[in-house]
């Protein structure tokens, strides 16, 4: 596995991706937290790699304002998911990232993915080792297969997968498979960072 990270971070580096690795998951929420400064307005992403860190009470106590959907009434949702791509730092997961540096990505509204590269000032994604694919193929298959299955679970979806947690490329209204993006290199706009863990973070 040791190999493997620093392959994707070289990789990365290749694309003008700026790519960190820490061991932990406490490591890692300690750095992101001194990147934030007070002033710093922060959008957070469909994510639970971010939620499994912890982050949102600490940031409220430093006096940022931050914008989570997840944490919004319902009649509010859109209009803090706009709210939060226009941020000055936004923070996230990724749903795969290749060992060739490629972060892959599949989401139902288009919020989480179209922040990643246009809108913020700044994007950090955090992945954790159990989202490192081979490559392309297989990066959309964890994600179609394991991921959106889980997710629909969560989200109590009306979905085949997330009863049989097989993707059939349904037609279902609450469909999450919707957009599929891949990041390539750094968006001309976006100072893109990738924060890699040493550890499991999200589906």
């Amino acid at each position: 596995m040791e190999q493997r990270i620093e392959k994707v971070l070289k990789n990365l580096g290749k694309r003008n991706i700026s790519a960190k690795f820490f061991k932990t998951k406490e490591e890692t929420r300690e750095a992101i937290l001194k990147e934030i400064k007070e002033e710093m307005s922060v959008g957070i992403g469909g994510s639970m790699s971010v939620k499994e860190l912890n982050l949102y009470e600490d940031l409220i106590k430093a006096g940022n304002q931050v914008h989570w959907h997840w944490l919004s009434e319902p009649s509010k949702m859109s209009e803090t998911r706009r709210i939060a791509a226009t941020s000055d730092i936004y923070l996230t997961g990724t749903n795969a990232i290749t060992e060739d540096g490629e972060l892959i990505n599949i989401d139902g509204v288009g919020n989480r993915v179209a922040s990643m590269f246009y809108g913020p000032q700044k994007v950090i994604v955090i992945c954790g080792i159990n989202k490192i694919c081979s490559d392309l193929i297989s990066a959309i298959d964890r994600i179609k297969n394991e991921a959106c299955s889980k997710n629909a679970n969560r989200l109590n979806l009306k979905t085949p997968c997330a009863v049989t947690g097989q993707c059939t490329d349904c037609q279902s209204p609450e469909r999450m498979c919707n957009i599929t993006t891949i990041i390539s290199g750094r968006p001309m706009e976006i100072d893109l960072q990738v924060y890699i863990v040493g550890e499991k973070l999200g589906f």
